[in-house]
């Protein structure tokens, strides 16, 4: 189950109160007229590297502005850098050396902004591929896990093992009110040990306390959070598989059962003062990571959440695109296959690209979904685990099949949530085929996360013509861990093969999935350029990829994966000006200090955005 996404999750956000969804308001920005990245250019978009191109009579217009700096990097193959830029309302309209610049301009009016003339300036960096409802939510909640979180104003540091855990765990649950919900997120047993609902008993008997685990598939409760629910154990028996993802008696709830507490716990966590405070907080968080635009793939939607989008993600100060994919998964399970595609349209008519638009759908897109996640260990292994567990299928092989084949006949760019070789396999045998029964071109489907494959996986993927986009903090992140559970040394190291689909020329691209991971460009691609784990060690260096190739995953990449690249994803006359500005060149630093590399602000349809310091 993916709770991001899930009907229940959904229905759990319809069945908050009316005067709850009004709250949703409070405090959010007003409405936007922001401009689309899709419609505001006149005329097609170069993309094709001829960086100085003079333009017709008439595209300069209104007045450019053209910023200089001391080093541009654009990301296009022919004229990889720059020190100036020129820019008309939102559009790139040259870029080169200043010289060339202006001349490019000929008669036009400019003004020259020296603003950057000091600073480093690369593509608006891209996180492909997060969750703003669960990065609102986990980030606005005591924060307890095993890596650090640096988050506006304040970074919360990791407790690595079960003592720290455990003192942090009840100093919080002193320091807050006994009479309100206390919800922590991050745990996970491989770091912090076992838990149960003695352990969360012991720490208060009276106020319920929910931990949510580190995936957000799973949650732990104390009897005053099981009371307060209305949960019985009788409820959870004779549901089937639903009933088989409950331990009652320690107060464990986990993928389906979690369909047994969502909708009551969503009133308590789902608060619009919870929600507010975090989107803003994920709005500064991404911002001062440099990001300017990211995509949720299999949208969480209702008309209250989608106002709330739109008034906080929307907001004429919010200086990024947040875009959105349909959900293949919920929307066919309440509408069945045959009335699938009226009801995918029908979610994308809600908020398609159109000009005036930050918050939007993309058309013709659809994300689904293979095998279990990969941070509770549930991706579906050919070899199995070491301790003889089993992977979970989010969508069974033969239904995946059938949805596939829906919107792949109907010319849908198909994006897919696979974690596990065995769940690699049963996909690339359906596109495979999909290819025979109806051969397409440039489908770009997407292989999402990408944990774990092989070398013969990685050249079957080139030769079907999909493409990767891949989260590289899993073998940071996990490797250590995974090494000596569930997976054993040899397959936890070689996850993501980055090297190797490059190898292969297969177009890859980076993304956070927050909050599976760090939703910071920079960081991410630092991770796939050192593979360095949390004990110092490399894990699989023969994987590890160049800086450039790094940087383009979190830009042109990114882009290419949304079919976005040519307006997205690198700085050339007709493209989007989105710039991510940092104080030193990415390409001059030690590559192990690539995550240190100062994020100065950015640029966001020609208009400077600096990060606010302190």
């Amino acid at each position: 189950m993916c709770i991001v996404c899930s009907p229940e999750l959904a229905n759990a956000f319809r069945a908050l109160s009316f005067k709850s969804r009004r709250q949703f308001l409070i405090g959010a920005a007003a409405l936007s007229t922001g401009a689309f990245v899709a419609e505001a250019v006149a005329g097609p978009a170069q993309a094709d590297g001829a960086m100085n191109q003079t333009l017709a009579a008439g595209l300069a217009k209104p007045p450019a502005t053209i910023f200089v700096a001391n080093k541009i990097i654009t990301m296009e193959r022919d004229r990889p850098t720059a020190t100036a830029v020129a820019v008309s309302g939102q559009t790139i309209v040259a870029a080169g050396s200043l010289d060339e610049v202006k001349a490019a301009l000929g008669n036009s009016a400019y003004r020259i902004d020296e603003t950057l003339a000091d600073k480093v300036v690369l593509p608006g960096f891209i996180d492909q591929h997060l969750h703003p409802i669960l990065g609102a939510l986990t980030l606005a909640v005591e924060v307890i896990a095993p890596e650090d979180w640096v988050l506006p104003g304040r970074t919360i540091k990791a407790a690595s093992s079960q003592d720290q855990y455990r003192a942090r765990l009840q100093a919080a649950i002193a320091a807050s009110n006994p009479k309100d919900w206390f919800f922590t997120w991050g745990y996970h047993a491989l770091w912090h040990g076992p838990l149960s609902r003695a352990d969360l008993n012991a720490l208060s008997a009276t106020q319920p306390i929910a931990v949510w685990q580190r995936s957000c598939h799973e949650f732990y409760l104390n009897d005053a959070a099981i009371a307060a629910l209305g949960i019985t154990e009788d409820a959870t028996r004779g549901k089937g598989e639903w009933s088989t993802q409950v331990d009652f008696a320690s107060g464990h709830f986990w993928e389906g059962g979690l369909n047994f507490i969502i909708t009551p716990m969503m009133k308590a966590l789902a608060t619009p003062e919870r929600l507010t405070f975090g989107l803003k907080q994920m709005v500064d968080y991404l911002h001062a990571n440099g990001v300017t635009a990211y995509n949720e793939p299999g949208a969480l939607y209702t008309p209250d959440m989608w106002t709330l989008y739109e008034q906080i993600l929307g907001a004429p100060n919010t200086p990024m695109y947040s875009t959105f994919l349909a959900d293949g998964r919920g929307i066919i399970d309440r509408v069945g296959l045959d009335n699938g595609l009226q009801a995918v349209e029908q979610q994308i008519a809600v908020a398609p690209a159109a000009p005036g638009k930050k918050v939007m759908f993309f058309d013709k897109q659809i994300k689904l979904f293979a095998d279990g996640a990969i941070i509770s260990q549930l991706m579906q292994m050919k070899d199995g685990y070491l301790d003889g567990h089993k992977g979970e299928w989010i969508i069974p092989p033969d239904q995946l099949e059938q949805r596939m084949r829906l919107f792949w006949n109907a010319g849908y760019q198909i994006h897919i949530h696979v974690n596990g070789d065995l769940g690699l396999e049963v996909l690339l045998d359906i596109i495979e085929k999909l290819m025979t029964e109806k051969p397409r071109q440039d489908h770009r489907t997407v292989i999402v996360h990408f944990a774990n494959s092989s070398e013969d996986q990685v050249a079957r993927i080139a030769r079907l013509g999909a493409i990767v986009s891949a989260n590289p903090y899993y073998p940071v992140g996990f490797a250590d861990k995974y090494a000596k559970v569930g997976l054993g040394p040899e397959r936890a190291d070689v996850m993501v093969r980055a090297a190797s689909v490059l190898k292969h020329n297969i177009p890859l691209s980076y993304h956070s999935d927050l909050p599976m991971g760090p939703a910071a460009p920079l960081l991410l691609a630092s991770y796939g350029v050192n593979r360095v784990t949390a004990s110092g060690r490399v894990a699989g260096p023969e994987q590890r990829i160049s800086v450039d190739d790094a940087l383009r995953a979190i830009t042109i990449g990114a882009a290419h994966s949304w079919r976005q690249e040519t307006r997205l994803g690198s700085i050339a006359p007709g493209k989007i000006a989105n710039f991510t500005v940092l104080g030193q060149d990415p390409y001059a630093v030690d590559p192990l200090k690539l995550h240190d590399v100062p994020i100065w602000g950015t640029v966001f349809e020609g208009r400077v955005y600096p990060v606010a310091r302190g």
